[in-house]
C-alpha cells in the first residue's frame, strides 16, 4: 500500500501543582490562585475541621463510657421467677439462683434484693443485688441440655398463674427441674447482710429484653402487685429532646460530612467553587524563551512585540500605540502555540495566569461566569499580567440562536468573558493569550478587534522551518557527523514540531537499543518509519503465496511511482507488516513543500494508488482485499477533483463547500445540488477512475519484467530504498 505523511496531534504540555503564599517580589515557584485564602476562608476552614474531630473524639468517649457501664442483663423468665419470690420487703430471703453456659464457660450468679422496677414497652429496668457464686468450664463429660422451644407469652403467663395455687413443696419440685435452677440439695444462702459480716454488694442498675413479651395483657404489672412490689411503676413517654437526638445526631453527621466536601472540593474552600482556578508563574518558574522555539519565525515576532511593550510601555505610549488586548494563536495540533505561550511567560517580566478553557466548564449554571470574573479580579490585582488561555473552543464555541430562550452554562461563561475583555469596566494592563485549533468554532463577537485584536497563526513548518526546529530538539542529544539535519528534514514534510520531537526521541531510544554511542542516519530513518507508518512487526509470519502477493502490489506501487511524471520520488519498499494491518510499504517522499498541486499531479497520485491492485491482476488475474485503503484515497482524489478543484468536464464549478478545518476532519455542509448533478458528478468519477486505470494496465503490461524484478528483490532482501529500486528499473 502506498504510505503517505499522516498529521500528529501534539503532546499536551505538562503541569506542576504549585505551593501557596508566595512573596510577590521573589516567587520561587507558581502560585494558584484557587488555593489562596479568601477572606479567611482557609482558617475557617481548618477550625472547622478541628471542631469536628473534637466533636467525634468526645462522641467515641461518652459512647465508651456508657458501654463500658452498661447495666447487668437478666433473662425474662429469671426476672419473671425473681418476682415470684416476692418483694424484698414482705420477703427478705427472696432470691434465685442462675446457671448461664457461655460457650464452654459457666457461670453460676445469685440475685436479690429487686427493687425500683419500671416496665417500658421494649425493655425492663430496676435495682438489683446480684453476687456471682462460681465461674469456670463446663467439664467434658457432661452433656449440654437440650434447648427448649421458645414459648408464647401468653403461655408463660399462664403457667406463672396456675404455678401460684400449687403447693410450696411441688412448686420446689418443678423448679428444681429447670436448667437455671441448682441441684435442690443446695438450700440458698441468706442475703449476706443479715447472716453474714461480709459487706453486701451495693444495688446495681439492670435491664431485661421485654421484646416479644410485651403483649401479655398487663400480667408483670399485676404479677409485681400481687408480690407486693409498691415501688413498680411503668416507663414514662420519652421526652422531645430524647426522641429528636437520634436525628438530630444523624443530620448533624449528613451536614458535616458534606461540609468537608465541599471545603475539600477541588483543592479550594466551600465559597471558592467559582473561583478562578489558574496558576500564577513569574519569570524565574519559566525557563522556555523564544530561543527555543523555532520555525515560526512571524509568530515569534508578533509575541516579541507584546512582550516589548510589557518591558517598555513608554516608547509605545508616545506615539499613541495601544498594546492589544488579545491575541489568539490559531494552528493545526503539534505546532507549538503552547510551547509560544510558554516562552512568553519566560521572556516577560511580568505575572503569567495559565489555565484552560475546560476550567471553566461545570454543570452548574453561572459557576463559569464566576471562576471567569474572578481570573480577571486576580489578574488584575498583579496588573501588568498576561492570561494564557489554553483550548479556547471550549469556553467560546459560538452562541446558537434558539427559540426556547435557552440560556445555558456555556453562554453564561462566554458573555462574562465578552464583557470582561471589553465592557464598561477597563481592565488596564491584562494581556488574553489564547490558544486554538478550531477558529471556525469560536463565536464572531469574541473575534471582534477590541477583544481578540490579532490572529497569529501557527501553520506547518516549511523545510527550513523544520531544520531549525530539529536543531532545537538535537541540542543535548549525541549525533554522529554523518547526520546532515537538513536531509532528515526534507523527508519529513508535513510534520509538526511535536512529530519531530518525537522523531529525535524515537532515534535516540533505537541507537540506545542497538548499545551505539550516537544517534546516526539509520536510526533517524526508521524513527521516520515508526512515525508515519508504525512499527514492525517481524514476528508477523506470512505464508509464501501471501507474501508472494504483497510483494507484487508494493512492486506495482513503485513502478508506477518511478515511471509517472509528477508523482512523489520513492524512498524505500518494504513488504515487512506495519501498524494496525498494512502488510507492505511504499513510502513515498516529495522533493519540496507543495502548496499546490495540478491536475497532472493529482493523476499521478491516482496512478499510483491504482497500481497495487492493477499488479495483483496482471500477475495473479486475480485481486485481493489489501487495496481496500488504496481505492478509497484513489475515489476521494477523483471526488475533488470533480467538485471541489473545478478540473473536471463539469466545468469551473465547486458542488460542495468544505469548511477550513485545521484538524484534517472532513466536515461537509450539507450538499446544495439536484439529482441529475449527483449523477453527473458520479459518472465524471468514473470516468477519471476508469481512465487512469487504463493508464495503468497498460503502464504494468509493458514493464512485466521490470515488475517481476522488483518483486523478487523484495522476496529476498524484504526491504529495497531508492538505489535499489533505481538500479532495477533502469538497468534494462
Amino acid at each position: 500500500m502506498s504510505t503517505d505523511i499522516p498529521k500528529k496531534d501534539p503532546l499536551p504540555p505538562s503541569r506542576e501543582d504549585v505551593p501557596e503564599d508566595i512573596p510577590e517580589d521573589n516567587i520561587p515557584e507558581a502560585e494558584s490562585s484557587e488555593n489562596r485564602p479568601a477572606n479567611g476562608q482557609r482558617k475557617w476552614t481548618d477550625n472547622t475541621l478541628f471542631l469536628v474531630l473534637g466533636f467525634l473524639t468526645v462522641f467515641l468517649a461518652v459512647n465508651y463510657f456508657f458501654h463500658a457501664s452498661a447495666p447487668t442483663r437478666i433473662r425474662y423468665m429469671d426476672l419473671v421467677r425473681l418476682i415470684q419470690q416476692g418483694s424484698p420487703d414482705t420477703n427478705p430471703d427472696a432470691s434465685i439462683t442462675v446457671t448461664l453456659d457461655d460457650g464452654d464457660t459457666r457461670r453460676v450468679t445469685r440475685y436479690w434484693d429487686l427493687r425500683k422496677v419500671v416496665v417500658g414497652s421494649d425493655k425492663i429496668t430496676g435495682k438489683v443485688r446480684f453476687e456471682v457464686l462460681s465461674e469456670g468450664k463446663i467439664p467434658k463429660d457432661e452433656v449440654a441440655a437440650p434447648v427448649a422451644e421458645p414459648v408464647a407469652a401468653d403461655k408463660v403467663a399462664a403457667d406463672l398463674r396456675a404455678a401460684e395455687n400449687v403447693p410450696e413443696n411441688e412448686a420446689s419440685e418443678e423448679k428444681s427441674e429447670t436448667a437455671d435452677e441448682t441441684p435442690p440439695a443446695k438450700k440458698p444462702a441468706p442475703p449476706a447482710d443479715k447472716k453474714s459480716d461480709k459487706k453486701p454488694p451495693e444495688p446495681a442498675d439492670f435491664t431485661t429484653n421485654r421484646i416479644g413479651f410485651a403483649e401479655d395483657g398487663g400480667f408483670l404489672l399485676n404479677l409485681l402487685k400481687e408480690h407486693g412490689f409498691t415501688d413498680a411503676d411503668a416507663e414514662p413517654p420519652p421526652s422531645l429532646l430524647q426522641a429528636l437526638i437520634p436525628s438530630l445526631l444523624f443530620f448533624v453527621f449528613i451536614g458535616v460530612f458534606f461540609f468537608l466536601m465541599l471545603t475539600r472540593f477541588g483543592n479550594a474552600g466551600a465559597m471558592a467553587f467559582g473561583r478562578n482556578r489558574g496558576r500564577f508563574y513569574a519569570r524565574d518558574d519559566m525557563s522556555v524563551t523564544f530561543k527555543d522555539v523555532a520555525g515560526v519565525d512571524e509568530a515569534v515576532e508578533e509575541l516579541r512585540e507584546v512582550v516589548d511593550f510589557l518591558k517598555s510601555p513608554d516608547k509605545f505610549r508616545a506615539l499613541g500605540g495601544k498594546i492589544p488586548r488579545g491575541i489568539l494563536l490559531v494552528g493545526p495540533p503539534g505546532t507549538g502555540k503552547t510551547l509560544l505561550a510558554k516562552a512568553v511567560a519566560g521572556e516577560a517580566d511580568v505575572r503569567f495566569l495559565s489555565l484552560s478553557g475546560s476550567d471553566f466548564v461545570e454543570m452548574y449554571a453561572g459557576v463559569g461566569a464566576a471562576r471567569v470574573r474572578s481570573m480577571f479580579q486576580d489578574a488584575q490585582s498583579y496588573a501588568p499580567c498576561i492570561v494564557f488561555i489554553d483550548e479556547l473552543d471550549a469556553l467560546g464555541k459560538v452562541r446558537v440562536a434558539s427559540g426556547s430562550g435557552s440560556n445555558d452554562e456555556r453562554e453564561q461563561t462566554l458573555n462574562a468573558l465578552l464583557v470582561e475583555m471589553d465592557g464598561f469596566t477597563p481592565n488596564g494592563g491584562v494581556i488574553v493569550l489564547a490558544a486554538t485549533n478550531r477558529p471556525e468554532m469560536l463565536d464572531p463577537a469574541l473575534l471582534r478587534p477590541g477583544r481578540f485584536d490579532r490572529q497569529v497563526l501557527v501553520d506547518r513548518p516549511d523545510k527550513v522551518g523544520r531544520e531549525k526546529i530539529l536543531r532545537v530538539h538535537a541540542v543535548g542529544v549525541k549525533l554522529s557527523p554523518e547526520v546532515d539535519l537538513a536531509e532528515v528534514a526534507a523527508m519529513t514534510a508535513g510534520f509538526v514540531g511535536a512529530d519531530l520531537a518525537n522523531l529525535i526521541n524515537e532515534a535516540a531510544l533505537l541507537a540506545a537499543r542497538r548499545g551505539k554511542s550516537e544517534i546516526t542516519m539509520s536510526e533517524l530513518n526508521e524513527g521516520v518509519e515508526r512515525v508515519t507508518a508504525g512499527l514492525e512487526k517481524r514476528s508477523r509470519v506470512l505464508n509464501e503465496k501471501t507474501k508472494n502477493r504483497v510483494a507484487v502490489h508494493e512492486s506495482a506501487h513503485a513502478l508506477v511511482a518511478y515511471l509517472t511524471p509528477g508523482a512523489s520520488e520513492v524512498h524505500k519498499v518494504s513488504i515487512i507488516p506495519r501498524g494496525l494491518a498494512a502488510l507492505g510499504m511504499t513510502m513515498q517522499r516529495p522533493d519540496e513543500d507543495r502548496y499546490l498541486m495540478t491536475r497532472e499531479e493529482l493523476d499521478a497520485e491516482i496512478y499510483v494508488l491504482l497500481g497495487g491492485t492493477l499488479g495483483e491482476e496482471l500477475v495473479f488475474q486475480t485481486v485481493s482485499t489489501g487495496a481496500s485503503n488504496d481505492l478509497q484515497r484513489a475515489t476521494e482524489i477523483a471526488r475533488s477533483i470533480v467538485m471541489d478543484y473545478g478540473m473536471s468536464n463539469l466545468g469551473r464549478i465547486t458542488l460542495r463547500d468544505r469548511p477550513h478545518n485545521m484538524l484534517g476532519i472532513d466536515d461537509f455542509a450539507p450538499r446544495e445540488y439536484s439529482e441529475s448533478t449527483a449523477r453527473e458528478i458520479d459518472m465524471e468519477i468514473r470516468r477519471i477512475i476508469a481512465e487512469a486505470e487504463t493508464h495503468v494496465r497498460e503502464l504494468l503490461r509493458q514493464r512485466r519484467n521490470t515488475l517481476d524484478a522488483i518483486a523478487q528483490k523484495l522476496l529476498l532482501e524484504e526491504t529495497i530504498d531508492a538505489a535499489a529500486l533505481k538500479k532495477i528499473v533502469e538497468g534494462e
